[in-house]
């Protein structure tokens, strides 16, 4: 056997860990399916001008949902599939908390929404990763849902407790 010939050998045993064709295209299905949900609550994001946008978001997502893809190829048990979430839910913990900035005071604290949407975007990958592909789809559509509307809720609060004030003299 030539070195060619083994070269070549050893490299089809390292990707031999998908094993057919349909496991093959369920990795590819899960992966790409956590970018997009990713990428869309990103896009929500970076349309408002915040630090972490569409290629960080679809990164988390991915990320998270490669852990849980390359731990169910390793056909791991329950037990060990919940230290890899516990180990995800951690670190991507650590990556939300350098999104969150303080300024002089409590009132001033920023980047709270964009760290817990980057914690949302990782559970929404775990979910991708570990084929529950609808979970993954609803669970993004409320955060979506939650981001629009809210703001919108929260100024039409704003404004009638506004407008009361002024009638009241500006007492608050």
């Amino acid at each position: 056997m030539t070195i060619l010939n083994r070269i070549v050998d050893t490299a089809v045993q390292e990707f031999s860990d998908v094993g057919s064709v349909e496991e093959a295209t369920r990795l590819i299905l899960r992966l790409a399916l956590a970018g997009v949900l990713g990428g869309l609550l990103g896009i929500e994001r970076e349309t408002k001008g915040k630090a972490a946008g569409v290629r960080t978001h679809m990164l988390v997502a991915m990320g998270a949902a490669m852990f849980v893809v390359a731990s169910d190829l390793f056909t791991i048990g329950p037990a060990d599939m919940s230290r890899v979430l516990q180990g995800v839910i951690a670190g991507v913990g650590f990556l939300g908390a350098g999104t969150i900035l303080k300024a002089g005071s409590e009132a001033q604290v920023k980047g709270l929404t964009t760290a817990a949407g980057i914690w949302m975007t990782a559970a929404i990958g775990v979910a991708a990763g570990m084929g529950e592909e609808s979970a993954a789809i609803l669970a993004t559509l409320l955060a979506l849902l939650i981001m629009a509307i809210v703001p919108m809720v929260m100024k039409a609060f704003e404004s009638r407790d506004g407008l009361a004030a002024r009638n009241r003299g500006g007492e608050d």
